[in-house]
């Protein structure tokens, strides 16, 4: 699907200087967009709780929104998801379910496709100190990253 075929759908937009013109990738594991990351589900392990699936409304859902208002990530097309995620780190934003690809859009980044299959959605994670030796989290907690 060409990127422009996909904002014509969703009503989404993204910013002048980006090839409408291009095949947007579906990708079949671990990417990025932003500060978001997806991660197929056996790569998460069972530290998650997953709960109040739910299908993903027609005109989609923002995941995460840019600190200062601006740049929402914006997951489109048809799936279950569900917000209601734990981890122990606290940057998981939602899990999702698809049986054909989703996208993702984002107005500086464009779209990227995701193959069916399970998937954790989180934010990036960026050092916000030292690391403790035998810990999984870093001195002071996780800085969450906003576009």
């Amino acid at each position: 699907m060409f990127l422009a075929e996909l904002l014509d759908k969703t009503g989404l937009d993204v910013l002048a200087h980006l090839d409408r013109q291009v095949d947007v990738p579906v990708i079949d594991g671990l990417q990025a967009q932003g500060d978001l990351i997806v991660i197929p589900d056996d790569m998460t392990g069972s530290a998650y709780f997953r709960a109040g699936w739910r299908p993903l409304p027609a005109e989609g859902v923002e995941l995460v929104r840019g600190g200062d208002g601006n740049n929402p990530h914006t997951l489109v097309g048809r799936c279950e998801l569900t917000t209601q995620v734990f981890d122990p780190e606290g940057l998981s934003v939602a899990m999702l379910h698809n049986e054909v690809p989703v996208y993702l859009v984002h107005p500086e980044h464009g779209a990227t496709g995701i193959a069916p299959g399970r998937w954790l959605v989180r934010r990036q994670r960026e050092a916000g100190g030292f690391r403790r030796a035998g810990a999984s989290f870093y001195q002071g907690g996780p800085v969450l990253v906003a576009d």
